[in-house]
């Protein structure tokens, strides 16, 4: 029997695999992907979206408690755990089956095992034994939690794959990380019930962000009730009256029900067959890409996570997008990725788009700093003690706004449209001809007119 051939392979059918796959398939190319686990990859089975739901859970409780001051008096609330765990997963499944069909619907072929590279034009099916011809592979593995180094109990602790399906509501829980991951899952377990310790070996979460930013989360996290713990890492965990024991670098003990590690991530490239063609990685294992995505095998290609310049689900995207209208529908471009927004679903969350001040004080030119840290409006009724803060890093010559940092309600909504002035070179004055939308929080973005310091 003769092998199959395809113009595209793709390896892995989460966010950027099947924009990549859909959009090859509709420039006429023939397309097979494989998916070991389920389509629709970390983001829509096991990461943003479950994650965003489980944030929704907390704010309610919130809610709850902020209706007294607007006049609002209800009964006895009650939280079940069992209840989220089973909507969730009925929502992830309707998402799955979306992203599916619209790959499937725009002619790709879907294959449900694991797949491997057997040569630069070859991929091997590995739940079959099939060998199949491609023109291009495209690896879109992803990547999966970092486990840290090996120390005593560790097979104890779950990761955020785990968090999102347990059968029990931790009452007593210790995370151990400081990024993204870590605080989101601290904020929304603590808004759930949870007591919450967090433990990470910096001296602030969030590196990398703009240290303003880093230190009003800490400072609202610990009127949330989160146990912050600095400077240190657990060495241990054991099982102990149904819990666990969880003994710190410094010494001390902390006794909760789970133990969560949150400790970034590791791109997807172990057992990929890629040492058998010669695939570059580099030092972390991530695969080394050019700006088009291309190894150097010219006939393999990798976007997303598994190539670990910005893990964002939007960029996996746009890099899959840029891909396959560059090497099949004769429209090449290149995915920008000096300007890109995010957001942190802490408690409050975050959003952030741009340069840091401490960034843009490295660059060596001066700057203004314009902010703000604000009682929102929301809360002046309610009672509830949590502050908005606002920044703007500007450059003092050319007047253009270099970052926009925001922490509070709606903080990622408003990100987004910030994130296109910053895209056009916005600059102050164009932000403060601006007129205010009142009231609201966002209008202090376009209201501050008198600089915090300037450097």
């Amino acid at each position: 029997m003769s092998r199959r051939e395809v113009d595209l392979f793709v390896i892995g059918a989460g966010s950027g695999g099947v924009r990549a796959a859909r959009i090859a398939a509709q420039h006429g190319a023939r397309v097979m992907m494989a998916e070991e686990y389920r389509v629709g990859g970390t983001c829509v089975i096991r990461g943003c979206v479950p994650k965003k739901l489980f944030v929704y859970a907390g704010r309610f409780a919130h809610d709850l408690e902020d209706m007294a001051g607007f006049g609002w008096r209800v009964g006895e609330a009650e939280f079940d755990w069992l209840t989220l765990v089973a909507n969730k997963d009925k929502e992830i499944s309707r998402l799955e089956a979306i992203y599916r069909r619209n790959a499937e619907n725009a002619g790709v072929e879907v294959v449900a095992s694991r797949a491997v590279v057997a040569g630069p034009n070859t991929v091997r099916i590995l739940s079959t034994g099939e060998e199949v011809d491609a023109r291009y592979i495209l690896l879109a593995t992803g990547a999966r939690p970092a486990l840290g180094p090996a120390i005593p109990g560790c097979e104890l602790a779950i990761t955020s794959n785990e968090a999102f399906n347990l059968t029990h509501f931790p009452d007593r829980i210790l995370v151990q990380g400081a990024g993204y991951i870590a605080v989101e899952f601290a904020g929304l377990f603590r808004a759930l019930g949870s007591d919450v310790t967090l433990v990470y070996r910096a001296d602030k979460v969030l590196r990398g962000f703009d240290g303003e930013i880093r230190d009003h989360l800490e400072a609202e996290m610990t009127r949330a009730g989160i146990h912050l713990t600095p400077g240190r890492t657990i060495t241990a965990i054991e099982v102990i009256n149904g819990g666990k024991r969880v003994t710190l670098s410094d010494g001390a003990v902390v006794e909760v029900d789970d133990v969560m590690l949150a400790l970034g991530r590791i791109p997807n490239t172990a057992h990929l067959g890629l040492d058998t063609v010669g695939v570059k990685l580099d030092e972390v294992g991530a695969v080394v890409v050019d700006e088009i995505g291309c190894t150097n095998v010219p006939s393999i290609y990798a976007v997303g996570d598994v190539t670990n310049r910005i893990n964002l689900t939007p960029v996996a995207i746009r890099e899959g997008h840029a891909f396959a209208d560059t090497v099949f529908g004769n429209r090449p471009w290149t995915v920008d990725h000096s300007l890109v927004a995010t957001a942190v679903f802490s408690e409050p969350e975050i959003g952030t788009v741009g340069l840091s001040e401490e960034v843009a004080r490295a660059l060596g030119r001066p700057i203004d700093i314009y902010s703000t840290s604000f009682r929102p409006l929301k809360a002046t009724l309610s009672g509830r003690e949590t502050r908005t803060f606002m920044k703007l890093v500007v450059d003092k010559e050319s007047d253009v706004v270099l970052g926009c940092h925001i922490m509070g309600d709606a903080a990622s909504e408003m990100i987004q449209l910030a994130g296109v002035a910053l895209g056009l070179k916005a600059k102050k004055a164009d932000f403060d001809r601006t007129i205010a939308v009142h009231p609201t929080s966002a209008e202090e973005l376009v209201t501050l007119r008198t600089p915090t310091r300037s450097v």
